[in-house]
């Protein structure tokens, strides 16, 4: 998947689905979208900033670069397909919602294509 952490991967797709919802993402948002402190999301956004995954303006505003983008749309789409997959079985929205978060970072490129195909066929 990539060389960043859960956490780091969790971060990029937190600012993914919050840049689909506003016109401008702040470290702010991130913590209450998370509910993480404002000193850990500061120290996480200023590795993301180092490790060229985000780009931070003078203003504050948070932007994904496009290795950023990259890595958050390969999370999010692995999130929507597990979610997805695991209501079709009969798992609760919400359960299937935070199992998923748990799955999408650990399971292989080979099983998620698997079960894309899988899905596709029904």
């Amino acid at each position: 998947m990539s060389e960043l952490q859960e956490s780091g991967q969790m971060y990029l797709e937190t600012i993914l689905v919050l840049s689909g919802k506003m016109e401008h993402v702040r470290s702010i948002d991130v913590c209450k979208y998370m509910g993480f402190s404002k000193p850990s999301v500061s120290r996480a956004m200023n590795l993301l900033k180092r490790d060229e995954y985000v780009e931070i303006d003078e203003s504050g505003y948070i932007t994904l670069t496009q290795k950023g983008r990259d890595v958050a749309d390969s999370i999010y789409e692995r999130h929507t397909l597990f979610t997805k997959v695991l209501e079709m079985i009969g798992v609760p929205e919400d359960i299937a919602e935070q199992d998923a978060c748990k799955i999408e970072h650990y399971v292989s490129q080979e099983t998620v294509e698997a079960v894309k195909r899988a899905v596709e066929k029904k």
